[in-house]
């Protein structure tokens, strides 16, 4: 992907919004001193991607920022086209914008928009973005940019106009899947969650809090059932489903999970390390991680 490097394992997190921004910083730079390529953030109902993507910058000097998506129906493309300017002149080959649509329930429910042509929306986002004018100091090539994409025509898009995909709630087979449709140049970034624990009852527990919210949301349950898994596995969320979104057991197994995302097709893996307790930081997972990948 030109412009930037950010290595081949990176952190995705939401956990930090549940910080104080001082706090942020100083993890944001004990992640950096780990050796991280990226760490990437989400957008949902909690602080704007952009602005946190621009005071983790400024937390760490090596680290690139991904997000992990900024919505598109959050904010006006041209919007989004200065602030990926201004960061990427800013940070030069740190940042990294990962778009998305988003969900039915957070843009319909939350935002009171209309969801029902998001592959046509985000096709005229790209092209809206493309055409923005841009009247400061920066670089003269448009900065990198990913699309979260779970289906076939998403996929596609990302490959068209965009520099690769970032699938979520996804298994290697579709990290497979998903190089064959984007081509072998186009970015690939997988996110992968884990349990770093080794007894399956508290595991698949931890597993199955985090997946919940999820498995309320069609884009993630389609994509399951066009990978394979059935409506009564979704809706009493097996063992097999838990075991195949999110892998846990000992930094062995996982790594190897991680692994697999890369014989698969995989530029970049996004690693989420999952908790109990959503106010409390993995950090003895991140440091465990680290030392088995970096």
């Amino acid at each position: 992907m030109t412009g930037i490097d950010i290595g081949t394992w990176g952190i995705w997190t939401s956990l930090l919004d549940q910080h104080p921004t001082a706090k942020v910083r100083e993890v944001l730079g004990e992640l950096d001193d780990m050796g991280w390529g990226a760490i990437w953030r989400p957008e949902s109902t909690g602080r704007d991607a952009l602005i946190s993507s621009t005071i983790w910058l400024e937390s760490c000097p090596r680290m690139a920022v991904a997000t992990g998506i900024a919505q598109t129906y959050a904010r006006h493309p041209m919007t989004t086209m200065q602030a990926a300017r201004t960061l990427d002149e800013a940070y030069p080959g740190r940042f990294l914008l990962g778009l998305g649509v988003s969900h039915a329930p957070l843009v319909e429910g939350v935002r009171g928009l209309d969801y029902s042509t998001p592959l046509s929306d985000m096709r005229e986002y790209l092209s809206a973005m493309d055409a923005s004018p841009y009247m400061a100091y920066g670089p003269e090539e448009r900065p990198p940019r990913i699309l979260a994409a779970l289906g076939p025509k998403m996929l596609e898009l990302s490959a068209s106009a965009a520099d690769g995909a970032h699938p979520y709630f996804t298994v290697p087979d579709h990290t497979a899947l998903s190089r064959e449709i984007i081509g072998p140049d186009k970015f690939l970034a997988p996110e992968q969650m884990c349990v770093l624990e080794t007894d399956p009852e508290r595991a698949r527990r931890v597993a199955r809090e985090n997946m919940a919210r999820y498995l309320q949301l069609p884009n993630y349950t389609n994509n399951l059932m066009r990978m394979g898994f059935e409506q009564a596995e979704i809706t009493d969320v097996s063992d097999r489903l838990v075991d195949a979104i999110v892998v846990w057991g000992d930094i062995d197994t996982i790594v190897a999970r991680c692994q697999e995302h890369i014989d698969a097709g995989a530029d970049h893996v996004c690693i989420q390390a999952l908790v109990a307790d959503p106010t409390e930081l993995p950090m003895d997972d991140w440091r465990a991680l680290a030392d088995a990948l970096l």
